[in-house]
């Protein structure tokens, strides 16, 4: 479902934060997307993904953010489900560019609508996974645009860390110079 409200009323907006169901609201060029709170698959998937790239990310400078805003503006964010920046890239308000976002689908979500954004953001990886079959997707930074890598023989390739993907039996594979593990 989606609604649109021109004028939303100050007690609910006030209400959500009071509630802390705001946490995860995005803005996109001054109109606010109040986005769900992520379901089981989404966040058993993000957690297990999260501690296996964070150590990787840290070894090569990177600081591993979950649910962390990227910012173009204070009226133009979105909150990828993970984020891997630079030192330079802090904040106070979160990020101000990235290496690598990783975006969890969930039904109806908005993951695709937010490439474009992502790659005017300096982005230089989006990896976008599927719970349901564990399925993954990475887009690069080509240009000022994300496009989609193709898989070469079954695997696709994460630059920014330097881990192989592959998902075979309903399963996800993720492979690096010294180890592996599986979602």
């Amino acid at each position: 479902m989606k609604v649109l409200m021109l004028d939303p009323p100050k007690a609910m907006l006030d209400e959500r934060r009071r509630l802390g169901l705001d946490g995860r609201d995005e803005m996109w060029d001054g109109v606010l997307h109040m986005v769900p709170p992520p379901g089981e698959p989404h966040q058993g998937i993000s957690s297990e993904l999260f501690l296996i790239l964070a150590p990787l990310a840290k070894r090569r400078g990177l600081d591993p953010r979950m649910e962390t805003g990227l910012f173009r503006s204070e009226h133009d964010y979105r909150i990828p489900d993970q984020l891997y920046r630079r030192p330079e890239h802090r904040s106070g308000r979160g990020a101000e560019g990235a290496d690598l976002v990783v975006e969890i689908r969930s039904p109806g979500d908005e993951t695709y609508e937010k490439i474009e954004f992502y790659a005017a953001a300096g982005v230089r990886e989006l990896l976008v996974v599927h719970p349901d079959d564990r399925r993954a997707e990475v887009f690069r930074a080509v240009g000022t645009r994300l496009l989609p890598v193709q898989a070469t023989g079954g695997v696709l390739g994460l630059e920014t860390l330097g881990v192989e993907l592959r998902t075979t039996a309903g399963a996800l594979h993720l492979t690096w110079d010294d180890g592996s593990a599986q979602v």
